[in-house]
């Protein structure tokens, strides 16, 4: 599936479901995704076994859809890359975007001194250029702009800021960007921009997506951040509904989750979703509906919900005892719930994460097309609070017929997962010791995803001082940081990363993966 590493194009495999496309620089990326996205819209030709697309530094991710013949989408995808020169030298022109700049940056000194120019020379050089978005990642509406002035390629702040205001305009490496959403960060900040570069109400939120040209004016007036907000407007109050779950306990985290939001990785936007998909789906047959409608998301236990109305519910996931008035109710069995009974549940003694699925839905207000928590970009419901009051949707008219897989036997007390290499296997000196030994799951694991410890797997040589350009992250990554101590990346893992991929575990296995406590041992076996 890989051309050798001396020719302009490599498929590189990312797992049972995806693909990364190396190309020369991010011109040629731009240039491939030209020349596949129309085919995925239009679900024609190798299009239609592709889910979605990630442009990067100089790479393509190309996420398939699950019953996908990964072999034949490696062959169109080479045969759609075969020279991209005539479109590289005439880049397709979106939307041009204005963006206007009071350059007031708290580093524009130091951009200066690195640049050898004067702050004058570096405003000039800035609105100087014609940028063009390359793609987005670290944040939702965050965009990556290329084609600057050689003069403005600066390094990354060696101490990152913990908090960046949204509308910082900064520069880092050949890049500029716009900070979207205040958080942290470590490029240099030269001005502030009023122009909101993501919001949700708007069709498509980011104004800045793959292609479009952008161009800096000089701004020379107060700013005004009043309206800078991206939060949706707060809906006014509606009367209680028909049928809805009253919040009583919340426990640990309790969040509501469904299948995500699929397709928007090109402007920084992740699947998110439920964690464990597989104890999802069983709940929402176990309810009689297809997989689509919210469910509750509930880590360790602890949650307590008073019915209005009478609902139809199943627990699926880590098992945990659970009552309804006090009478114990099974897991992985359908149940009723009537209107005032209240549903408790405790902490399962093993597995991390229960799902609580009612015939209907949670009725939550979408973002983007999903009423998912996306942990870490901020997207979607707050975790839930005592008092809260959540709607329950219309229960559907039929029942589905689709056969589901049954919900998973419970952990051992070591978890196999099979791990298939790449699309940075060769980073690494010896792949093999990523198996060689157990890895314990650290305490600073979440949603985003598992960290892991023990022996650190160690860097070639001919790639220790390497640095690897952003590329697309796929669920189940198991990505490897200087640390030499792998992340495996779960349901809200980055849309982008910096850091070499090993390998990936099976896509089924991540939801076993999902179930794993701080203190928990997996062992990754290469398949």
């Amino acid at each position: 599936m890989a051309s050798r590493p001396d020719e302009p194009v490599r498929v590189l495999p990312a797992g049972d479901r995806a693909l990364v496309v190396e190309v020369r620089g991010i011109r040629e990326s731009l240039a491939l995704h030209a020349r596949l996205r129309p085919l995925v819209d239009a679900r024609d030709g190798v299009g239609a076994s592709v889910e979605h697309l990630v442009v990067a530094a100089r790479t393509l991710l190309v996420v398939t859809r699950a019953e996908a013949d990964l072999g034949r989408v490696a062959d169109g995808v080479n045969r759609l890359a075969d020279d991209l020169d005539a479109e590289v030298r005439e880049l397709p022109v979106g939307e041009v975007v204005e963006i206007p700049v009071h350059y007031d940056g708290p580093d524009l000194d130091e951009v200066a001194a690195h640049t050898g120019l004067t702050t004058r020379e570096v405003v000039e050089a800035h609105t100087g250029s014609t940028w063009r978005v390359g793609f987005g990642g670290f944040a939702p509406g965050f965009a990556y702009l290329f084609g600057g002035h050689p003069a403005l390629h600066v390094p990354r702040r060696t101490d990152p800021r913990t908090r960046v205001p949204a509308g910082s305009v900064a520069l880092a490496g050949e890049f500029s960007g716009v900070y979207p959403h205040p958080s942290p960060g470590g490029w240099q900040l030269i001005g502030t921009t009023d122009l909101a570069v993501w919001d949700v109400r708007r069709d498509p939120p980011a104004l800045l997506v793959p292609g479009a040209v952008v161009r800096f004016v000089e701004r020379a007036r107060p700013r005004d951040t009043a309206h800078l907000s991206t939060e949706p407007p707060r809906p006014r109050p509606e009367p209680a509904p028909r049928r809805a779950l009253e919040v009583l306990a919340t426990g640990p985290l309790t969040l509501i989750e469904d299948l995500g939001r699929p397709g928007l990785g090109d402007v920084g936007v992740g699947r998110s979703g439920v964690a464990d998909r597989a104890a999802y789906a069983l709940g929402a047959r176990l309810v009689g509906q297809d997989a689509g409608p919210a469910a509750l998301e509930v880590t360790l236990g602890g949650l307590a919900l008073r019915a209005h109305g009478d609902a139809l519910v199943a627990l699926t996931g880590a098992a945990c005892p659970a009552t309804v008035d006090g009478r114990a109710v099974p897991h992985a069995a359908p149940f009723h719930l009537d209107d005032g009974q209240v549903l408790r549940l405790g902490m399962p003694p093993s597995g991390l994460r229960t799902y609580v699925s009612v015939r209907g839905g949670i009725d939550a207000p979408p973002v983007l097309g999903s009423r998912s928590t996306d942990t870490l970009s901020g997207l979607g419901p707050a975790p839930l609070a005592v008092g809260q009051v959540l709607p329950v949707g219309p229960a559907p008219r039929t029942f589905p017929t689709a056969e589901v897989a049954p919900q998973p036997p419970a952990a051992s007390d070591v978890l196999v997962l099979d791990v298939l290499p790449g699309p940075r296997t060769e980073w690494f000196a010896d792949p093999g010791t990523l198996a060689e030994h157990d890895w314990v799951v650290s305490g600073r694991s979440n949603r985003v995803g598992l960290r892991l410890e023990g022996t650190p797997v160690e860097r070639h040589t001919a790639w220790r001082d390497r640095q690897l350009p952003s590329e697309g992250l796929v669920r189940g990554a198991l990505q490897v940081p200087p640390s030499g101590e792998p992340v495996l990346f779960l349901a809200d893992h980055p849309v982008t990363g910096g850091y070499p991929v090993i390998g990936v575990v099976r896509d089924a296995a991540v939801d076993r993966a999902a179930q794993l406590r701080p203190g928990d041992r997996l062992r990754l076996r290469w398949a």
